[in-house]
């Protein structure tokens, strides 16, 4: 049976396609369209799926969307009555969207397949939001039963819920409603100091550890009326969400010493301290609903999505306090997963099939389940265009690789299937030497073009892992953060907290300094062989030369673009910035011996670079 699952029209669009209970391809618009966080309708995902599970014209079976769009409208139509007429702009911008597209959902998707020559489906499934959700953690998990948290801004009406999962079914135990809100509330403090809602709140979790938490007994007193089962209520008079189209309002200026920071000015003392402070309250209504879900399902294993479930410091907090034996999240725990939880949740639930684990393995492969590309059309691009290369071949790929690592060259790396899920882990990938002192400034500003401060990711070896960092688990999708072990630090210099920020940024504080952030914690990626050989094999090589298991492992892309998909992504990324080899698969280019490089547009400015 094929099931196609789709997320679309609000953050992330997806697809993903699920035979019988096996996750076949998964992927997000925004990689094939180019267009950051793509809402539309997910054709070019679709596309692929179909295409790459060879499913004939006629043999879709079911169309899985991940919420109830009635349900939703209802939830929206309720907010706009309430908060009327101040919210008069949110609402004429909401409802002709409402009425011309989402509202006729099922029209729109037959009305897609049929262009793309596809038969309608057999039938439609319309799980809830957070069923979704719910089903992303659990079915693909590597656990028969488990305990589930899921977490995220809103979905119809539910902001967060505690559910169980066992054998081939998922429940909803307890649910916190709109408009009281994790996911929002984090949203704020991201637009509050600067950031772009739904793609900067990892910019303010990375800030946070220059600051202090001077604000959190002001979030708590006036913000936050929390429980001790991790449940809340917004003061609503501080923010804008319901009544306005921003996140914060006036009294929330006031409370906290001024008008918003201007997107991309200085980032002064108090955007650190507030970074700081929301991530503790995060972190300790985290810590209470993880302890409520223990209490309520008696379970010893977690499974976690929603967009809280990529806050990687809340999830490392969960794991040091030893709430459960095992921990699971989705790799792609936003809405992009929501399609692949509604397509599982179709076979599952609503079809009643059953769940067969694989020897304690989850079930995403390696969250490899994009498009890939083969060795010959890889070529034909490359000669077609021009452009000088190498091939590499058999087991000296790995030490051709790691010796342009170890002499402390960016390298792209492009091989097998695209990574589901915001993370790049190993396939399309900028991989640097982590024990450069100035590799992180280097990175950060000439090859991704972002905030200085923005820390890096390692990629390590996973049977290394626990000689290096305070982590007792495997980290495959990125997802946890742990502190270096103390063998490895070094102590500050002098006094970094009176440094401005950029130097701050720069202090040598440990033997791999470029992904050590300032409270030497680092978001650990362990790599296995299993999963992905080709990237366990670099590592591997890294280490025989070096006698360092790790790598900085950074996305493929600059900031405000999607990661690359094809070759011509790959190649176009790196002749761009500051990436000295690329790799495709199994070819090597080399920066300098390549043409010049010239466009029409200036792309910097079209991203906000300048």
């Amino acid at each position: 049976m094929n099931i196609l699952g789709i997320s679309a029209f609000y953050h992330d669009s997806a697809a993903c396609l699920v035979r019988d209970g096996r996750i076949i391809a998964a992927a997000q618009e925004e990689r094939f369209s180019r267009r950051k966080h793509d809402a539309r309708f997910p054709i070019n995902a679709v596309t692929f799926c179909l295409r790459e599970g060879k499913v004939g014209k006629d043999g879709l079976d079911i169309v899985a969307y991940y919420e109830k769009p009635l349900s939703k409208f209802v939830r929206i139509l309720k907010s706009h009555f309430v908060s009327a007429p101040q919210n008069w702009e949110a609402f004429r911008q909401a409802i002709p969207l409402w009425l011309k597209e989402r509202l006729w959902l099922p029209y729109t998707i037959e009305a897609e397949l049929h262009r793309l020559g596809y038969a309608p489906p057999h039938k439609f499934v319309y799980p809830e939001h957070h069923q979704s959700h719910q089903a992303s953690a659990f079915f693909p998990s590597p656990f028969q039963s488990a305990a589930i948290l899921t977490a995220d801004g809103v979905g119809e009406f539910d902001t967060t819920t505690i559910g169980k999962g066992q054998g081939n079914g998922v429940s909803i135990l307890w649910q916190q409603t709109f408009p009281h809100s994790l996911g929002l509330l984090y949203s704020a403090f991201t637009y509050y100091t600067g950031f772009k809602v739904n793609s900067g709140e990892y910019k303010l979790m990375g800030l946070a550890p220059y600051g202090r938490p001077t604000y959190a007994d002001r979030i708590y007193h006036h913000l936050v009326d929390l429980r001790p089962d991790g449940s809340f209520r917004l003061n609503m008079k501080y923010f804008g969400f319901l009544h306005e189209m921003r996140m914060t309002n006036r009294n929330f200026d006031e409370l906290f010493g001024g008008p918003p920071r201007a997107p991309e000015s200085e980032i002064t003392r108090r955007e650190m301290d507030l970074a700081r402070s929301i991530q503790v309250v995060t972190e300790e209504i985290v810590l209470r609903m993880a302890r409520a879900a223990r209490s309520q399902t008696d379970e010893e294993n977690l499974c976690m999505a929603g967009g809280v479930a990529l806050n990687c410091v809340a999830n490392g907090a969960i794991a040091r306090a030893k709430i459960f034996r095992n921990i699971w999240i989705q790799p792609a725990a936003g809405d992009a997963g929501g399609a692949l939880g509604a397509a599982m949740f179709a076979w599952h639930q609503a079809e009643n099939q059953p769940r067969t684990l694989d020897a304690g393995c989850d079930a995403m492969r390696g969250s490899y389940l994009g498009p890939s590309f083969r060795d010959e059309d890889t070529q034909d691009f490359l000669t077609a265009n021009g452009y000088p290369f190498r091939v590499l071949e058999g087991e000296g790929r790995a030490e051709a690789i790691a010796t342009q690592l170890a002499q402390e060259r960016v390298v792209g790396m492009f091989q097998g299937a695209m990574e589901y899920g915001p993370r790049a882990l190993g396939n399309r990938s900028i991989l640097a030497d982590a024990r450069s002192a100035t590799m992180q400034s280097r990175l950060n500003l000439a090859t991704k073009f972002r905030e200085s401060f923005r820390p890096f990711a390692p990629a390590i070896l996973e049977e290394r892992a626990a000689d290096w960092f305070e982590l007792d688990a495997p980290s495959p999708y990125m997802l946890m953060v742990a502190n270096l072990r103390e063998d490895r630090r070094r102590p500050p210099q002098n006094d970094e907290a009176s440094l401005p920020l950029d130097q701050w940024v720069n202090q040598v504080r440990s033997v791999t300094p470029a992904i050590t952030h300032v409270d030497y914690s680092s978001r650990i990626q362990t790599v296995s062989a299993r999963t992905n050989p080709q990237f366990h094999a670099i590592l591997s090589a890294f280490e025989r030369m070096t006698g360092c298991p790790l790598l900085v492992n950074t996305s493929f892309n600059v900031r405000s673009e999607p990661i690359v998909c094809t070759p011509a992504n790959a190649y176009q990324c790196f002749m761009r910035t500051g990436i000295d080899v690329l790799v495709l698969n199994k070819f090597i280019l080399h920066k300098g011996e390549q043409p010049a490089w010239e466009e029409s547009i200036d792309w910097k400015q079209e991203f906000g670079l300048d």
